[in-house]
């Protein structure tokens, strides 16, 4: 299940998506509208900074704005950077492997095997998705 963090973190930048291009948006704009704390969306819209996703500009004029363009970013990314690992297993993680403590083999463990299925049938649909097919 995705967490408030990733859900609040996509509809903010789905609603920067939706503005001209480099036109900065106040914080306060964003949680009104998407119904989100101010203060939760202040720490998601940091994350999201420092991934590269936004830039900020302070003062009169200021304001949040997308730095890539909307069919650049892959919402598996997004989801990778506010939640971490997509992969429901740690063993079956591309970017968060960790061997499973419980599996000596995970080669033959076959819930190891289903959840390599389902990881990559997700990644199949988030991979192929931009926050462009969220407009």
């Amino acid at each position: 299940m995705l967490s408030r963090k990733t859900k609040y973190g996509l509809k903010a930048l789905t609603f920067l998506a939706k503005k001209p291009e480099n036109t900065t948006v106040l914080i306060q704009e964003i949680a009104d509208s998407e119904n989100i704390s101010k203060k939760f969306l202040e720490s998601i819209l940091l994350s999201m900074r420092k991934a590269g996703y936004l830039g900020s500009k302070k003062g009169k004029g200021g304001g949040y704005y997308l730095i890539k363009k909307a069919e650049d970013i892959k919402i598996s990314s997004v989801i990778r950077t506010l939640e971490g690992p997509i992969a429901l297993l740690p063993c079956v993680s591309l970017n968060f492997y960790e061997h499973c403590d419980d599996c000596p083999k995970e080669e033959e463990c076959s819930l190891h095997i289903l959840m390599i299925e389902v990881r990559d049938q997700t990644l199949k649909v988030l991979e192929n998705k931009s926050l462009i097919d969220l407009i």
